[in-house]
């Protein structure tokens, strides 16, 4: 990236630096396989060199496991000797990041290999790629994520689990479910409000705050936008934002998909609807085009292939209960919640898809991809979903969608569609998470000493 000119990448970074002369640091960020984010802290006297001459990173930052450990998914990070890439930051990803004292600057990097290519594990790339191939149809995606997370109490019970956080207008331990509570956002306006503050800093248009179906449990929305790699980065950034808040308030934010038995997880919803011509093709209520319905029953034929994805570890697995406000089959329908492929009711011209499988912790990148390549099949092989679903569908647990998570890993491996449209990278992502859970599951869990010792 030769840096000549004013019209150079490195402009960007000079006119920031003019515009925030107090910047002291930059942080260099890459989002991992766990949707994490990943990097270098960089002195404001190196960062100009982040774009001219970029920075060396190697690509098994990409193939962590949740911890940050390495994997070595098919000896790539080992029987290649690690080799570094080069990084460059995206366009545009330039903002500030926090307060005084602590504020500091905060770019998003690329990863290129030796040979000067997008690196292909790099989830961000793989979305990318996905994206290539959506385009055959010639239709552009709209989409918006949701998110719902957890606040939770820093301190642990004393078998050392999550607790709902102390309200703080109270002091008394939140234990109400109270959807859609507008008192429980007035409690929590301190909280939710630097939220809002810190989006407009880094540039993420967060738009709804909803107080959601457990005690400490909300979600907020991210705004419609035709860019789905945008829309994915807005998702990456807005988890590590949250929790930074959380910890300034002395709580801690969680996106773990199943933090609590017995009520309902957090959720990763993703509305998706479809332009051509500046027209959506979804549009067509109350009769539905037959776009929308293929598009729907390509999500329902790939959901199998694709859960590995939406729940991305263990616990991910243990918010699929029935009756629960969670997808636990193919079925889908219009206005109705409990569906996984839901049509929300609303003006015929926003009329879109409402995808409510993936958990609330797993890439975004990954997912959309995952989605995205769905209603591609169902476009391309003009996919029949069936009639839509009336009354409750979340009490049958639909046995040929993999809810375990090593199940689900061989489904993603047997892809067909999957597969092909992302190649080799299926296995990358297949070992690195087998890994994983075998770390995982070797360490034997309080409980199972009082049910078997």
């Amino acid at each position: 990236m030769p840096d000549t000119d004013q019209a150079s990448p490195a402009a960007e970074f000079d006119t920031f630096l003019a515009a925030h002369p107090d910047i002291a640091i930059v942080d260099a960020v890459f989002i991992d396989l766990n949707g994490a984010l990943r990097g270098k802290r960089v002195p404001i006297s190196d960062a100009r060199k982040l774009y001219t001459i970029g920075m060396q990173m190697p690509g098994d930052i990409f193939m962590l496991d949740a911890r940050g450990e390495m994997t070595n998914p098919l000896g790539l990070g080992s029987d290649d000797g690690d080799p570094d890439g080069t990084s460059y930051p995206v366009p545009g990803t330039l903002v500030t990041v926090g307060k005084a004292p602590h504020r500091r600057a905060q770019v998003m990097m690329t990863l290129h290999d030796q040979h000067g290519n997008p690196l292909e594990v790099e989830p961000r790339n793989v979305l990318i790629h996905a994206m290539e191939q959506f385009a055959e149809t010639g239709l552009t995606p709209v989409v918006a994520v949701e998110l719902e997370f957890f606040l939770i109490d820093p301190d642990r019970t004393g078998a050392g689990s999550p607790q709902p956080p102390l309200c703080p207008t109270t002091g008394i331990r939140e234990k109400a479910i109270s959807v859609y509570g507008i008192s429980d956002l007035d409690r929590y306006n301190t909280f939710l409000t630097a939220v809002a503050d810190e989006c407009k800093r880094q540039h993420i248009p967060a738009t709804t705050a909803v107080a959601e179906y457990a005690p400490g449990q909300f979600e907020i929305n991210l705004n419609h936008i035709d860019d789905p790699i945008a829309a994915a980065d807005h998702a990456a950034l807005l988890r590590p934002l949250i929790k930074t808040v959380a910890r300034e308030q002395n709580m801690e934010a969680t996106f773990m998909a199943k933090p609590y038995s017995g009520t309902a997880g957090s959720g990763m919803h993703v509305h998706v609807s479809l332009m051509k011509d500046g027209k959506n093709v979804f549009a067509g209520m109350p009769g539905l085009t037959d776009t929308l319905r293929h598009a729907v029953g390509g999500l329902a034929a790939t959901m199998h292939e694709a859960m590995a994805i939406f729940a991305p570890n263990a616990n991910a697995f243990r918010r699929f209960t029935p009756n629960l406000f969670v997808p636990v089959n193919r079925r889908w329908g219009i206005n109705n919640r409990s569906t996984g492929l839901r049509i929300p009711a609303g003006e015929d011209a926003a009329t879109r898809i409402e995808h409510r499988v993936a958990g609330a912790d797993a890439n975004p990148y990954l997912v959309l991809a995952a989605i995205l390549l769905g209603i591609k099949h169902g476009l391309d092989n003009k996919i029949d979903p069936g009639p839509p679903h009336e009354g409750d569908a979340s009490d049958f647990l639909d046995p040929t969608v993999p809810f375990e998570i090593m199940w689900a890993l061989e489904e993603l491996q047997n892809s067909k569609v999957l597969r092909s449209a992302l190649g080799v990278y299926v296995d990358v992502y297949a070992e690195a998470k087998r890994v994983e859970y075998k770390r995982f599951n070797a360490t034997i869990p309080a409980h199972e000493h009082d049910w078997y010792l």
